[in-house]
Protein backbone atom coordinates (compact mmCIF):
# COMPACT_ATOMS: atom_id res chain seq x y z
CA UNK A 1 0.00 0.00 0.00
CA UNK A 2 1.14 3.64 -0.44
CA UNK A 3 0.27 6.34 -1.75
CA UNK A 4 -0.86 11.50 -7.40
CA UNK A 5 -2.15 15.40 -13.71
CA UNK A 6 -1.29 11.04 -14.17
CA UNK A 7 2.43 10.31 -15.80
CA UNK A 8 3.70 8.21 -17.76
CA UNK A 9 4.66 5.09 -15.90
CA UNK A 10 6.57 1.77 -17.08
CA UNK A 11 4.58 -1.28 -16.59
CA UNK A 12 7.55 -3.70 -16.35
CA UNK A 13 8.55 -1.12 -13.01
CA UNK A 14 5.22 -2.01 -11.54
CA UNK A 15 5.36 -5.73 -11.82
CA UNK A 16 8.89 -5.85 -10.34
CA UNK A 17 7.94 -3.84 -7.17
CA UNK A 18 4.42 -5.86 -7.05
CA UNK A 19 6.08 -8.58 -7.31
CA UNK A 20 9.08 -8.32 -4.79
CA UNK A 21 8.69 -4.84 -1.80
CA UNK A 22 4.98 -5.42 -2.31
CA UNK A 23 5.07 -8.63 -1.14
CA UNK A 24 7.00 -8.25 2.09
CA UNK A 25 5.03 -4.94 3.17
CA UNK A 26 1.55 -6.74 2.74
CA UNK A 27 1.74 -9.56 4.86
CA UNK A 28 2.92 -6.83 7.76
CA UNK A 29 -0.19 -5.09 6.45
CA UNK A 30 1.77 -1.81 6.55
CA UNK A 31 1.87 0.39 3.69
CA UNK A 32 4.07 0.11 0.59
CA UNK A 33 6.54 2.55 -0.43
CA UNK A 34 6.41 4.02 -3.38
CA UNK A 35 4.75 1.47 -5.86
CA UNK A 36 4.36 3.10 -9.47
CA UNK A 37 0.78 2.23 -11.15
CA UNK A 38 0.08 1.63 -14.68
CA UNK A 39 -1.68 4.84 -15.49
CA UNK A 40 -5.38 3.97 -15.90
CA UNK A 41 -5.65 4.77 -19.84
CA UNK A 42 -3.54 1.46 -19.93
CA UNK A 43 -4.88 -0.42 -18.04
CA UNK A 44 -7.04 -3.90 -18.56
CA UNK A 45 -10.64 -3.48 -17.66
CA UNK A 46 -11.38 -2.72 -13.73
CA UNK A 47 -12.82 -5.80 -11.67
CA UNK A 48 -15.72 -5.07 -10.07
CA UNK A 49 -14.82 -2.72 -6.74
CA UNK A 50 -16.52 -0.69 -4.82
CA UNK A 51 -16.36 2.96 -4.71
CA UNK A 52 -17.48 6.47 -3.07
CA UNK A 53 -16.52 9.57 -3.50
CA UNK A 54 -17.19 13.00 -1.92
CA UNK A 55 -16.98 16.54 -3.74
CA UNK A 56 -16.73 19.97 -1.89
CA UNK A 57 -16.53 22.85 -4.26
CA UNK A 58 -14.65 25.14 -2.22
CA UNK A 59 -15.56 28.16 -4.54
CA UNK A 60 -19.29 26.99 -4.49
CA UNK A 61 -22.13 28.40 -2.32
CA UNK A 62 -22.64 24.62 -0.33
CA UNK A 63 -20.52 23.63 2.31
CA UNK A 64 -21.91 20.28 2.42
CA UNK A 65 -20.20 18.02 0.37
CA UNK A 66 -21.84 15.79 -2.39
CA UNK A 67 -21.63 11.94 -1.94
CA UNK A 68 -21.39 9.57 -4.99
CA UNK A 69 -22.08 5.94 -3.87
CA UNK A 70 -22.48 4.78 0.16
CA UNK A 71 -20.74 6.73 2.46
CA UNK A 72 -19.28 3.82 4.38
CA UNK A 73 -16.01 3.00 5.52
CA UNK A 74 -12.65 2.05 3.81
CA UNK A 75 -9.60 1.24 4.84
CA UNK A 76 -7.05 4.25 4.27
CA UNK A 77 -3.88 2.72 2.90
CA UNK A 78 -1.57 5.51 2.51
CA UNK A 79 -3.93 8.76 2.50
CA UNK A 80 -3.84 8.52 6.27
CA UNK A 81 -0.67 10.04 6.09
CA UNK A 82 -2.32 13.18 5.64
CA UNK A 83 -3.80 12.53 9.22
CA UNK A 84 -0.27 11.79 11.00
CA UNK A 85 0.91 14.62 9.81
CA UNK A 86 -2.01 17.00 10.95
CA UNK A 87 -1.94 15.25 14.32
CA UNK A 88 1.67 15.94 14.73
CA UNK A 89 1.23 20.15 13.16
CA UNK A 90 -1.37 20.23 16.13
CA UNK A 91 1.28 18.33 19.01
CA UNK A 92 4.07 21.15 17.93
CA UNK A 93 1.57 23.78 18.10
CA UNK A 94 0.46 23.18 21.84
CA UNK A 95 3.67 23.10 22.26
CA UNK A 96 4.03 26.39 21.18
CA UNK A 97 7.13 25.47 18.52
CA UNK A 98 7.44 24.17 15.06
CA UNK A 99 8.50 20.88 13.79
CA UNK A 100 11.89 19.64 14.44
CA UNK A 101 14.60 19.35 11.74
CA UNK A 102 14.28 15.17 12.83
CA UNK A 103 10.51 15.57 12.59
CA UNK A 104 10.59 17.57 8.83
CA UNK A 105 12.70 14.97 7.85
CA UNK A 106 10.32 12.05 8.22
CA UNK A 107 7.38 14.80 7.37
CA UNK A 108 8.22 15.19 4.06
CA UNK A 109 9.18 11.91 2.32
CA UNK A 110 5.93 10.56 4.21
CA UNK A 111 3.78 12.70 2.01
CA UNK A 112 6.03 13.54 -1.06
CA UNK A 113 7.41 9.92 -1.44
CA UNK A 114 4.86 7.96 0.49
CA UNK A 115 8.39 6.77 2.87
CA UNK A 116 6.80 4.35 5.04
CA UNK A 117 9.52 4.18 7.43
CA UNK A 118 8.47 7.84 7.84
CA UNK A 119 4.97 7.27 8.24
CA UNK A 120 5.92 4.27 11.24
CA UNK A 121 8.10 6.83 13.33
CA UNK A 122 5.13 9.63 13.58
CA UNK A 123 3.39 7.02 14.06
CA UNK A 124 4.87 6.47 17.00
CA UNK A 125 5.52 10.02 17.95
CA UNK A 126 1.46 11.16 17.68
CA UNK A 127 0.97 8.20 20.15
CA UNK A 128 -0.82 5.72 17.20
CA UNK A 129 -4.43 5.36 17.13
CA UNK A 130 -5.59 7.26 20.41
CA UNK A 131 -3.43 10.46 19.38
CA UNK A 132 -5.24 10.51 16.11
CA UNK A 133 -8.45 9.92 17.28
CA UNK A 134 -7.45 13.21 19.56
CA UNK A 135 -6.63 14.97 16.87
CA UNK A 136 -9.30 14.49 15.11
CA UNK A 137 -11.45 15.37 17.63
CA UNK A 138 -10.42 18.97 16.74
CA UNK A 139 -10.45 18.38 13.04
CA UNK A 140 -13.69 17.48 12.75
CA UNK A 141 -13.46 14.31 11.62
CA UNK A 142 -16.42 11.76 13.32
CA UNK A 143 -16.21 8.51 11.09
CA UNK A 144 -12.15 7.24 10.95
CA UNK A 145 -10.99 5.34 13.36
CA UNK A 146 -7.17 4.33 13.83
CA UNK A 147 -5.37 1.04 12.76
CA UNK A 148 -4.71 -1.92 15.69
CA UNK A 149 -1.18 -1.15 17.24
CA UNK A 150 1.46 -0.64 14.62
CA UNK A 151 -1.03 -1.24 11.50
CA UNK A 152 -1.35 2.60 10.19
CA UNK A 153 -2.33 1.77 7.12
CA UNK A 154 -5.80 -0.21 8.60
CA UNK A 155 -7.50 3.33 9.84
CA UNK A 156 -10.99 3.07 8.42
CA UNK A 157 -12.23 6.06 7.27
CA UNK A 158 -15.31 7.60 4.84
CA UNK A 159 -15.24 9.67 2.03
CA UNK A 160 -17.11 12.51 4.13
CA UNK A 161 -14.69 12.09 7.07
CA UNK A 162 -11.93 12.96 4.37
CA UNK A 163 -13.65 15.95 3.15
CA UNK A 164 -13.73 17.12 6.97
CA UNK A 165 -9.61 16.69 6.67
CA UNK A 166 -9.38 18.04 3.69
CA UNK A 167 -11.18 21.27 4.88
CA UNK A 168 -9.01 21.77 7.62
CA UNK A 169 -5.92 21.50 5.52
CA UNK A 170 -7.70 23.65 2.68
CA UNK A 171 -10.28 25.99 3.38
CA UNK A 172 -9.59 28.50 5.81
CA UNK A 173 -13.51 29.24 6.52
CA UNK A 174 -14.15 25.39 6.97
CA UNK A 175 -15.47 23.39 9.85
CA UNK A 176 -12.83 22.84 11.93
CA UNK A 177 -11.39 25.80 14.08
CA UNK A 178 -8.45 27.81 13.66
CA UNK A 179 -6.22 28.81 16.63
CA UNK A 180 -5.74 26.34 19.64
CA UNK A 181 -8.18 24.26 18.61
CA UNK A 182 -7.50 23.43 14.82
CA UNK A 183 -4.55 23.51 12.12
CA UNK A 184 -2.83 26.92 12.31
CA UNK A 185 -2.19 29.10 9.06
CA UNK A 186 1.63 28.18 8.71
CA UNK A 187 0.59 24.15 9.67
CA UNK A 188 -1.75 24.27 6.86
CA UNK A 189 0.55 25.97 4.28
CA UNK A 190 2.93 23.18 5.73
CA UNK A 191 0.97 20.63 4.42
CA UNK A 192 -0.19 22.13 1.32
CA UNK A 193 2.92 22.60 0.10
CA UNK A 194 3.76 19.02 0.83
CA UNK A 195 0.44 18.04 -1.02
CA UNK A 196 1.48 19.91 -4.16
CA UNK A 197 5.07 18.40 -4.49
CA UNK A 198 4.13 14.99 -4.22
CA UNK A 199 6.58 12.86 -6.39
CA UNK A 200 5.40 12.54 -10.13
CA UNK A 201 4.90 8.90 -10.57
CA UNK A 202 2.21 9.42 -7.81
CA UNK A 203 0.52 12.01 -8.92
CA UNK A 204 -2.00 10.13 -10.16
CA UNK A 205 -6.06 9.77 -8.63
CA UNK A 206 -8.37 12.85 -7.98
CA UNK A 207 -5.99 14.76 -10.06
CA UNK A 208 -7.42 13.12 -12.97
CA UNK A 209 -10.37 15.51 -13.77
CA UNK A 210 -7.76 18.58 -14.00
CA UNK A 211 -6.54 19.83 -17.11
CA UNK A 212 -3.19 19.56 -17.69
CA UNK A 213 -0.64 21.67 -16.02
CA UNK A 214 -3.39 22.85 -13.18
CA UNK A 215 -2.30 23.09 -10.08
CA UNK A 216 -3.62 20.15 -7.66
CA UNK A 217 -2.03 18.99 -4.20
CA UNK A 218 -2.80 15.34 -3.01
CA UNK A 219 -1.99 11.97 -1.39
CA UNK A 220 -3.11 8.60 -2.62
CA UNK A 221 -2.70 4.77 -1.20
CA UNK A 222 -3.11 1.26 -2.13
CA UNK A 223 -3.15 -1.84 0.03
CA UNK A 224 -3.38 -5.30 -1.55
CA UNK A 225 -5.45 -7.19 1.37
CA UNK A 226 -3.42 -10.53 2.21
CA UNK A 227 -6.89 -12.07 3.04
CA UNK A 228 -8.56 -11.57 -0.42
CA UNK A 229 -5.54 -10.49 -2.50
CA UNK A 230 -8.01 -7.58 -3.47
CA UNK A 231 -6.61 -4.26 -3.95
CA UNK A 232 -8.04 -1.05 -1.66
CA UNK A 233 -6.74 2.29 -3.80
CA UNK A 234 -7.87 5.69 -2.53
CA UNK A 235 -7.01 9.30 -3.25
CA UNK A 236 -7.56 12.85 -2.03
CA UNK A 237 -6.47 15.91 -2.26
CA UNK A 238 -7.65 19.50 -4.05
CA UNK A 239 -8.00 20.17 -7.38
CA UNK A 240 -9.04 22.75 -9.71
CA UNK A 241 -11.00 22.19 -12.59
CA UNK A 242 -13.12 24.86 -14.94
CA UNK A 243 -11.61 27.61 -12.83
CA UNK A 244 -13.50 26.28 -9.50
CA UNK A 245 -11.10 24.33 -6.42
CA UNK A 246 -12.65 21.56 -5.54
CA UNK A 247 -12.18 19.06 -2.79
CA UNK A 248 -12.05 15.37 -3.79
CA UNK A 249 -12.00 11.92 -1.68
CA UNK A 250 -12.52 8.60 -4.15
CA UNK A 251 -12.08 5.53 -1.88
CA UNK A 252 -12.26 2.34 -3.24
CA UNK A 253 -11.74 -1.45 -2.39
CA UNK A 254 -12.05 -4.83 -3.83
CA UNK A 255 -10.65 -4.49 -7.51
CA UNK A 256 -8.80 -7.32 -8.22
CA UNK A 257 -5.12 -5.46 -9.26
CA UNK A 258 -3.72 -1.94 -8.71
CA UNK A 259 -4.34 -0.52 -12.17
CA UNK A 260 -7.90 -1.61 -11.70
CA UNK A 261 -7.95 0.46 -8.93
CA UNK A 262 -6.72 3.54 -10.11
CA UNK A 263 -8.74 3.31 -12.97
CA UNK A 264 -11.41 3.09 -11.03
CA UNK A 265 -10.51 6.03 -8.37
CA UNK A 266 -9.46 8.36 -11.83
CA UNK A 267 -13.28 7.21 -14.01
CA UNK A 268 -15.36 8.13 -10.46
CA UNK A 269 -13.34 11.35 -10.24
CA UNK A 270 -14.05 12.22 -13.21
CA UNK A 271 -17.49 11.10 -13.18
CA UNK A 272 -18.25 13.50 -10.26
CA UNK A 273 -16.87 16.14 -11.22
CA UNK A 274 -18.44 16.40 -14.61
Amino acid sequence: MASHPSPTIRTARTARIAAGTLAASVAALLPLGPLTPTPASAATPPAHGRVTAAVLDLDGAGRAPEIHGTDTAYDTASIVKVDILAALLLKAQDAGRRLTAEERGHAEPMIRRSDNAAANALWREIGRAPGLAEANKRLGLTSTTGGPGTKWGLTRTTAGDQIRLLRAVFDDGGTAKAGATGLNQASRAYLRSLMSQVTPEQAWGVSAPAASGSASALKNGWLQRSTSGLWDVNSIGEVTVRGHRYLVAVLSDGSASMRDGVSLVERTARAALA
